[in-house]
């Protein structure tokens, strides 16, 4: 019963971290997508912007943005830096709803109606501003998902520590009776491992 439980939990969890990808590649695309805009029509532009609503040093910060956007989409895409890119671009995203978003109320969908010329909205709330950030705080808490480069590069490292623990362990087919090219990988690898439990070979 308790193997069958355990099954079961491993299977649950290997499936919330599939529904996760979808959601990483989404903000990451949006965050890249803001990001390319502000630098395609020049950070001078958006630091104009910046300056109205009194952000100091508006033009520089400008640049930031438009790059931490870029560059932290890609790499949420990726899979990759994800907790680490979590706060600035939930900093953001807060600066966002607070100087500009926050005084048209929650909706970001405003339809004031229907003319010859297309659709026409009114000012954007700071709802999408709380899905942005609703969607870095779970994917951070939520660790490296499947497809990402933070979960291969973690699985990476926990085979290699294994594999040296494991052979540093075996006298019959320890570090000493490995090829050369294999024992220097190995060593170099368990470098803390032999500080602390054997002398340096």
């Amino acid at each position: 019963m308790k193997q069958y439980s355990s099954e079961t939990r491993q299977d649950a969890n290997s499936y919330t971290e599939w529904l996760l990808v979808p959601l990483r590649l989404i903000i990451g695309f949006g965050f890249v997508a803001h990001g390319y805009a502000k630098l395609s029509r020049g950070p001078d532009s958006f630091g104009a912007i910046l300056q109205t609503i009194g952000i100091l040093q508006p033009y520089f910060v400008a640049w930031v943005i438009a790059l931490t956007e870029f560059i932290g989409g890609i790499c949420l895409m990726a899979g990759a830096f994800v907790a680490p890119l979590t706060l600035p671009l939930a900093v953001i995203m807060i600066t966002a709803m607070l100087k500009v978003h926050l005084q048209y109320g929650f909706s970001s969908v405003r339809l004031k109606g229907i003319t010859a010329a297309g659709a026409e909205f009114g000012p954007i709330g700071y709802e999408m501003n709380l899905l942005y950030i609703t969607g870095l705080l779970t994917l951070a808490l939520s660790g490296p998902t499947k497809l990402s480069l933070g979960r291969w590069l973690s699985t990476r490292k926990q085979a290699k520590k294994t594999m040296s623990v494991s052979l540093l362990a075996m006298p019959k087919f320890g570090a000493a009776h490995l090829t050369s090219p294999l024992r220097n990988e190995v060593l170099s690898n368990t470098r803390f491992v032999l500080a602390d439990k054997r002398p340096h070979l």
